[in-house]
């Protein structure tokens, strides 16, 4: 079926000398993957390797077949261009982070809406500030109320917080209740928005523990997900 629609890129892998396999966030039909042929040496092709960079919002045409297998693009172009995200060193290093995570962690080949405005939004707001140090944690933690293991919030002056079950706890009642800074973080983020952020004040070190703890947040919810490569980094970057 012949499909126009919005379109975040999560990776563009080099495929042989000269193609390029995208996967890519689609609005109308979830997580998909496109197949460029030609695309790294040709230099009057419809596509340019520049409008594949990480987390570029894209409108494409594309002929979903549905089948599970990859798919291929018959027009893309740029449909927000942004004006730091990937020329600011910094948040390049977030980029390739969450980029990462968001292939480890959707896999789904359906529509969720809700989902993809919030991706959407989110690299908006991000491409706007220079305030951004917190803007990761909040980002992933976010990000769970669209993948479904939002933390329950009803009981958050509970000292613990479980991980596995994603609910604070008077007592610590297995190996992944955590207490102490994390929680104090989790209960500072949990219903805020990005424009809060600044009033989040966290050092290096507290700031690398919240996330691999919510790293760890992530393994325990999605089968398969792995600790993100470009994390070490991103640490180097906000050390």
């Amino acid at each position: 079926m012949l499909v126009t629609t919005p379109a975040i890129v999560v990776s563009a892998l080099k495929y042989g000398e000269a193609d390029l396999i995208v996967k890519a966030y689609t609005y109308s039909d979830g997580l998909k993957t496109y197949m460029l042929k030609g695309v790294l040496k040709s230099k009057k092709g419809k596509f340019k390797a520049s409008q594949f960079q990480l987390l570029t919002q894209l409108e494409i045409v594309a002929n979903h077949r549905n089948q599970g297998k990859m798919e291929y693009l018959k027009d893309a172009k740029v449909l927000h261009t942004y004006t730091s995200l990937h020329t600011n060193m910094v948040k390049g290093a977030m980029l390739m982070f969450l980029a990462e995570v968001l292939k480890n962690a959707i896999r789904e080949e359906e529509t969720n809406p809700q989902l993809f405005k919030y991706l959407e939004n989110s690299l908006m707001w991000l491409d706007l500030h220079d305030k951004i140090a917190n803007f990761h944690l909040l980002f992933l933690l976010n990000l769970t109320r669209y993948l479904g293991f939002y933390p329950d919030a009803d009981a958050k002056e509970f000292t613990y917080f479980n991980l596995l079950e994603g609910v604070f706890e008077i007592n610590s009642v297995n190996n992944y209740c955590i207490d102490g800074q994390n929680v104090a973080v989790l209960r500072q983020l949990l219903g805020i928005n990005f424009d809060k952020l600044n009033e989040v004040k966290l050092n290096q070190q507290s700031r690398a523990n919240f996330l691999n703890m919510l790293l760890l947040y992530f393994e325990l919810h999605i089968e398969g997900f792995k600790k993100p490569k470009s994390l070490a980094v991103l640490n180097e970057i906000f050390s």
